[in-house]
């Protein structure tokens, strides 16, 4: 029988038909296949460049006797620890292979055919596909607009008024990615008082860490006793160093925990990562390390990018948002061909003028700025003057 291409398309759910699948920043092998380019420098995903502390990898490596053996499913470990640090009971806890885990985990527990998913314009892209893969509708909101003090920002005032019977889950990123821009804790908690109580709020603090020194930041889990509607979600994936181990994890009510630990998937977080992670709580040191390089080295780019008449998006994470211009995309791939990856956050993120650059290690960002300048005496970057 001869099946047209469309087929297997069309016995997929209405939602999944209609998705594009999330694109990460290029993988450092894939540019080598592509341009056969040697010596690069990643700074597309936001990656902590001191790497995990070394009691983690140490830990890792110790687990790695075990693999033959399921991972404990509930995690009674890592939830112990994870309590512990966030001075909250276990039960509260959720974990997740990654912190993308538990944002789908939110969409599958709580959304569905006829119910509202709502995130603000230029918002993390798994909101969007998460809840449409189950079935709901997706309500995107304005962002703030360029003359605000967060330029790009979510606009909790358009989320609030976009709040309809039918809306279940409510996404906000704090930092956002991929622009950088974060909410106080003012604007939070005046936001937290006005949703009702039958809509999640779900609260991404992928890249809290760094953000505790922003003006009137404040992080999402001291609100989780006081607001049972409230998910927080986490990951070791940034600050922590642990992006290819894929652990996170969830805080939120007993009530709201529970169901989440319904669709989650069992022994979703290995061995190795479980005693990574459990070692890295104990490591602080190593983390404010890495948050001391990002505010050196995030000061010093902002310096010598203003110097060059560029500008970029407020950021409280350890990435900008760089406006290049409406050629951003062939300022993306120059770059790539000096062995620059960075990321294009044009498209669904609809930024087409800028280009999301992570802060790296000092000679890092010494490629990069050497790069960008290359492209700015070649004209491909204009430049304010």
């Amino acid at each position: 029988m001869s099946l047209s291409s469309n087929f297997f398309c069309d016995l997929a759910t209405p939602g999944v038909q209609a998705l594009q699948p999330y694109q990460p920043g290029k993988p450092i092998e894939e540019l080598q296949r592509e341009f056969g380019v040697s010596d690069i420098v990643k700074l597309a995903s936001n990656e902590n460049p001191l790497g995990p502390s070394p009691k983690a990898v140490a830990a890792a490596q110790e687990a790695l006797a075990e693999i033959h053996r399921y991972p404990d499913g509930n995690g009674y470990l890592l939830r112990q620890a994870l309590a512990a640090h966030h001075d909250i009971d276990p039960i509260c806890v959720t974990m997740g292979s990654g912190s993308n885990d538990l944002l789908e985990m939110v969409a599958r527990a709580f959304l569905g055919p006829g119910r509202e998913a709502g995130f603000a314009r230029h918002a993390f892209a798994i909101y969007a596909i998460a809840s449409q893969a189950v079935g709901a509708t997706l309500v995107q909101t304005p962002a703030n607009p360029p003359d605000h003090a967060q330029p790009c920002g979510h606009d909790l005032d358009a989320m609030q008024a976009a709040i309809t019977a039918n809306t279940r889950v409510v996404f906000i990123a704090n930092p956002n990615n991929p622009t950088g821009t974060w909410l106080t804790a003012e604007e939070l908690e005046r936001f937290f008082a006005s949703v009702p109580r039958d809509v999640i709020i779900v609260l991404d603090e992928a890249y809290v860490e760094y953000a505790e020194a922003a003006p009137g930041y404040r992080q999402g889990a001291d609100w989780v006793r006081r607001y049972p509607n409230l998910v927080v979600t986490r990951t070791f994936s940034k600050a922590y160093g642990l992006a290819g181990l894929r652990v996170g994890y969830g805080l939120s009510s007993p009530e709201v925990a529970d169901l989440l630990d319904r669709v989650r998937m069992p022994f979703n977080v290995s061995i190795p990562a479980q005693a990574a992670a459990i070692a890295a709580l104990t490591d602080q040191v190593h983390v404010q390390t890495s948050v001391e390089l990002n505010r050196k080295e995030m000061a010093r780019l902002q310096d010598v990018l203003g110097a060059m008449g560029l500008s970029w998006l407020p950021s409280a994470g350890n990435f900008l948002c760089l406006r290049v211009g409406p050629r951003a995309g062939d300022i993306y791939q120059a770059l790539l061909r000096q062995g620059v990856i960075v990321r294009p956050v044009g498209g669904g993120y609809q930024l087409d003028e800028f280009l999301r650059v992570s802060v790296g290690l000092p000679r890092e960002n010494d490629r990069f700025l050497a790069a960008l300048a290359s492209l700015r005496d070649q004209g491909l970057l204009e430049v304010s003057p």
